[in-house]
């Protein structure tokens, strides 16, 4: 009888396992609707080349609309891991210049990136938490001794996806607060640099060029940040010599 009670104390009912699947299975709807309804061939240098004007007219006539609209479509294409965030960036900075894209840009980010990680923290937590317990417990406690510093580092450096990297600090049980301060800190440099580039494209346009998007990983570029993440890590590293002082 006390076997038989634990196991049903510890199965989720049925109805709980349909709640815990909706978002998922909302996020996989989204997905789809966009790459069904055609949304990628609209994210494109040839699209926002040719209809340019019209855009910035509409921007000029709309300002407030428009801004509305850029910051609620980089936080559904964030939240959905739509591809084309890139692009969202660069139009960003064509119309409405560096600085004031990169806000826009930074908010519709980090907005979509708290939708996402609220969504793994509710549906998909305890499910790797029971396949991979042990091995994540590890790697929780390790992440959660120097959680901002980490988020800063993996939010500078595009070591890995912005995805993946919007998933798994929920998963490693990260505070709400820290996430969302190292999110929208760490994702301020590349905001700049794409903003910048964008704003730009008037004159790409106008010389009938193609944007070469490798000056973005040039060493003038690329160097300052990574200057950054490896200050952000100062408090880890200082964390670590301290504890074997102690030892």
């Amino acid at each position: 009888m006390t076997a038989v009670n634990e196991m049903t104390q510890t199965k989720p009912p049925k109805s709980q396992k349909k709640l815990h699947a909706l978002p998922l299975i909302l996020l996989a709807g989204g997905i789809a609707a966009f790459f069904i309804s055609g949304g990628a061939d609209y994210l494109s240098f040839e699209t926002l080349r040719d209809n340019r004007q019209s855009i910035l007219d509409w921007t000029a006539t709309h300002y407030v609309l428009a801004v509305l609209a850029f910051v609620v479509a980089y936080h559904v294409a964030v939240m959905f891991s739509l591809p084309g965030a890139v692009w969202l960036s660069l139009t960003g900075g064509f119309l409405f210049g560096t600085v004031e894209a990169t806000i826009y840009i930074v908010v519709g980010a980090t907005a979509g990136a708290v939708g996402i990680f609220l969504l793994a923290r509710y549906a998909l937590y305890d499910f790797f938490h029971a396949k991979v317990g042990k091995t994540l417990a590890k790697m929780e406690k390790g992440f959660q001794d120097d959680a901002l510093s980490y988020m800063l580092v993996l939010r500078l450096v595009p070591i890995f996806p912005f995805w993946l990297v919007n998933l798994v600090p929920a998963l490693l049980g990260v505070k709400l607060r820290t996430y969302i301060i190292g999110t929208f800190v760490g994702i301020i440099p590349g905001a700049f640099v794409y903003a910048s580039v964008g704003s730009g494209l008037g004159a790409v346009f106008d010389e009938g060029k193609t944007l070469d998007l490798s000056v973005i990983f040039s060493p003038e570029i690329l160097t300052p940040i990574i200057g950054l993440a490896l200050l952000a890590m100062v408090p880890v590293v200082y964390k670590k010599f301290k504890n074997r002082g102690q030892a």
